[in-house]
């Protein structure tokens, strides 16, 4: 199990290049460097990933299939799950008004090809660590329900609301898009890590505990299952 749990704390890292050896060699030095990783080949493919892996930093190249990275990028600031998320933009483009157009576009950093390793991860490092000191105070509400990220208090109408590790890691996947489903082994990699092998009905266990700790005080239930799927937690359940 702590493997597993080291695993789902390592960032998520969504590659997005459509030229295979480079793509390669960036999860190659990401995974080294202790990231995790996923990668999608044009620009529609990313922003499903995005949408279905919910990365902690998008690697994104300006020129893509299907829709371009200015694109990508653009339609990514837009939606609320991903307005926040961290993007670095690779592109052969390094004229002044392109690197203007790609931050403007919603980039949070810019890297001209070709680069270094080194350089990359450190830009990534740079990046990860502004957003980490821009969220740390942070809390997630929605529905009543309130969790604070940096001290894992959790508070439900005014009252607290004791949760084991799992169940605030699963509940803070479920706060962090509401309304959104997640399958079982979404929030199985998601809240216990890609390496962990568990059958999901683990999912179910932990779902059912982290219910009865929300609805104690008697609470209308805002965790909504799928049937054959997942669950979502959303105030809406009709």
């Amino acid at each position: 199990m702590t493997v597993g749990v080291n695993e789902a704390l390592k960032p998520l890292v969504l590659i997005v290049e459509d030229e295979p050896p480079q793509a390669e060699l960036l999860r190659y030095n990401l995974e080294r460097d202790g990231f995790r990783t996923a990668l999608a080949g044009d620009g529609e493919e990313a922003l499903l990933l995005a949408d279905e892996e919910a990365p902690d930093l998008v690697i994104l190249d300006w020129m893509l299939p299907l829709l371009s990275g200015i694109e990508v990028c653009r339609r990514l600031r837009r939606k609320s799950s991903s307005a926040k998320l961290p993007i670095i933009m690779l592109t052969a483009r390094g004229v002044e008004s392109d690197r203007i157009r790609g931050l403007d576009s919603g980039a949070d950093d810019y890297l001209v090809k070709p680069f270094s390793p080194k350089e990359l991860l450190a830009r990534v490092r740079a990046v990860l660590r502004r957003s980490d000191a821009a969220n740390s105070d942070d809390t997630i509400e929605y529905g009543g329900v309130s969790i604070d990220i940096g001290t894992h208090k959790v508070i439900r109408d005014s009252e607290n609301v004791h949760l084991g590790p799992t169940e605030f890691r699963l509940l803070r996947v479920l706060l962090e898009r509401p309304g959104h489903v997640f399958s079982r082994e979404q929030l199985l990699d998601r809240a216990w890590g890609r390496d962990i092998y568990l059958e999901t009905r683990t999912v179910d266990v932990h779902i059912r505990r982290l219910r009865q700790s929300l609805n104690k005080h008697g609470a209308p239930d805002l965790i909504r299952t799928v049937r054959g799927f997942g669950y979502a937690i959303d105030t809406d359940k009709d």
